[in-house]
């Protein structure tokens, strides 16, 4: 039997589970079952004050999806960690995947059977979430090949979503995606998304308000739309600078950042064309952890980010003074962002990341101000949040409640077609 550690000083504990030994069979204090449905064994376990998720599966399988995993993590697209890889046990027996449980992140049973906190229009949320990550998928040359809710994890992140893949064991990757491989992930990633909510609408279990054919539907659309965003080429007059400028900000908005960028210029000087060099996700949540230093999504980073410029424009009208930026930052978090954290009572503050807590008492210090007509300061609005919103609240750092009912999935195979053209066909 072969065990291997991809950060064994983070992970020492790891080690010490009895890997010899099929999954079903281990009887460990901190275990848990995962919600949901699975294709394999799959258990949880907390090991101090961490917890991993372990999967049984054969050796191909297992040391496939490690290095796939390793791969994603390194180009630091949304995924879980992967800790080990269990290979080569005895009689052929399964080998094992280790990761580690990515806190507050819920499986989208929970998360769209109106479990806990509300996040407003769900659908639309799931939708840009899913799309967001297909397309961050894409562009870093990644088939998925069984895009899918069951194989996504979701975060809150500032009245958003954010979405993680966690199971990728029929992926590739490539240096670069061919437009056939492209469609073919979208139509698997559509039938499979109208599969999963068609299940929990069968069920009784689905938000009122979610159509499993309209978002599902919806996919292709809402893709096309931001992979032209981040990839079309937009051709400008010499004068028009501004459009180059609006193309970034779009470009931010979204929280993409660009490497570089390429302007060509036509042979009498009159059109210039723009192709950008989009990177990684996370322009905002990059700027905010190089002020602050915390880690945050990248809608959470955004509304920290303005709370800061409104700390540091409230500082200029009282001093007269205007701080730099980086000044500004640390004094908000000395002063503003972790005296509110460590109000929060120690019960409850492990009910959300820290960073989505402050974003929800932002939201309700405003309601609360719209409902008085005044601005309500922040101290006070954080005794009514605690008590009126975060006490009722799940704790979501791990989710191990499943409130579905465990009904056959609906099946709806992938439709392999000729006018697919280069697509990527099965990997496994």
């Amino acid at each position: 039997m072969r065990l291997q550690l991809a950060n064994p000083s983070s992970h020492p504990r790891v080690a010490t589970l009895p890997f010899s030994t099929a999954l079903d069979d281990w009887d460990l204090p901190g275990m848990h079952g995962v919600p949901g449905l699975h294709r394999h064994v799959v258990r949880l376990i907390e090991l101090g004050d961490i917890s991993y998720v372990i999967k049984e599966l054969p050796d191909d399988l297992a040391r496939r999806e490690y290095r796939l995993l390793r791969a994603l993590a390194e180009d630091g697209l949304p995924t879980a960690e992967v800790v080990a890889v269990v290979t080569g046990k005895p009689d052929g027996a399964d080998g094992m995947l280790v990761t580690r449980h990515l806190d507050y992140a819920l499986p989208y049973r929970s998360l769209l059977s109106g479990r806990g906190l509300t996040v407003p229009n769900l659908g639309e949320r799931l939708l840009d979430a899913l799309v967001g990550l297909l397309v961050r998928l894409h562009l870093a040359g990644f088939y998925w090949g069984d895009c899918s809710l069951s194989n996504t994890l979701f975060r809150r992140d500032a009245g958003a979503l954010s979405a993680y893949v966690i199971d990728v064991e029929t992926g590739e990757r490539f240096e670069q995606l061919s437009d056939g491989q492209r469609r073919l992930d979208l139509q698997i990633a559509t039938e499979n998304v109208a599969g999963g909510l068609l299940d929990l609408q069968a069920g009784g279990r689905l938000v009122a308000d979610i159509d499993p054919w309209g978002v599902s539907m919806a996919i292709e659309d809402r893709y096309a739309q931001l992979w032209a965003e981040l990839t079309t080429p937009d051709e400008f007059d010499p004068n028009e600078v501004f459009r180059l400028e609006q193309r970034l900000e779009r470009l931010h908005e979204l929280g993409f950042d660009v490497e570089e960028m390429e302007i060509v210029s036509d042979g009498d000087g009159q059109q210039m064309r723009f192709v950008p060099r989009v990177v990684e996700h996370g322009y905002h949540a990059e700027r905010l952890r190089a002020l602050t230093g915390l880690v945050a999504g990248e809608n959470q980073a955004r509304r920290l980010l303005n709370d800061i410029r409104g700390f540091g424009a409230e500082m200029q009208d009282r001093t007269g003074t205007q701080l730099p930026e980086n000044m500004a930052a640390v004094r908000w978090l000395d002063q503003r962002f972790e005296p509110i954290v460590h109000a929060i009572p120690p019960e409850m503050l492990s009910k959300l990341e820290a960073a989505e807590i402050y974003h929800q008492l932002l939201e309700h210090r405003w309601f609360l101000s719209e409902e008085a007509r005044v601005d309500i300061p922040l101290e006070k609005a954080l005794d009514s949040y605690v008590s009126d919103v975060l006490a009722g609240a799940p704790d979501e750092q791990v989710s191990l409640s499943e409130t579905t009912a465990e009904i056959p999935i609906i099946s709806m195979e992938p439709a392999w077609s000729d006018d697919a053209g280069d697509a990527a066909g099965p990997t496994d």
